[in-house]
């Protein structure tokens, strides 16, 4: 992998961290149900057209940094749940 597919996936990774968090924390505040709920809706809403995305040279850095950002998003939003 070289310099700027790094670059690249590191940024789109913290772009859907910060994304992530900010809605799911905004949704607990809510009810933690809809947080939940809401984030898997959106997750495999978009998964077909990344799946796609995958393929093409530059997106599938986009791709892979996003794929990443969403789990620790996750990851992130059920460590500050507790």
């Amino acid at each position: 992998m070289s310099g700027p597919a790094l670059v690249v996936s590191t940024f789109s990774a913290a772009l859907v961290v910060a994304a992530v968090i900010a809605c799911g924390a905004a949704m607990i505040a809510v009810h933690p149900l809809l947080a939940v709920v809401v984030n898997v809706i959106v997750a495999v809403g978009v998964a077909p057209t990344l799946w796609q995305w995958r393929a093409v040279p530059v997106w599938r850095w986009v791709v892979y940094g996003a794929a990443a950002g969403v789990a620790l998003g996750w990851i992130a939003l059920l460590a500050g749940a507790r």
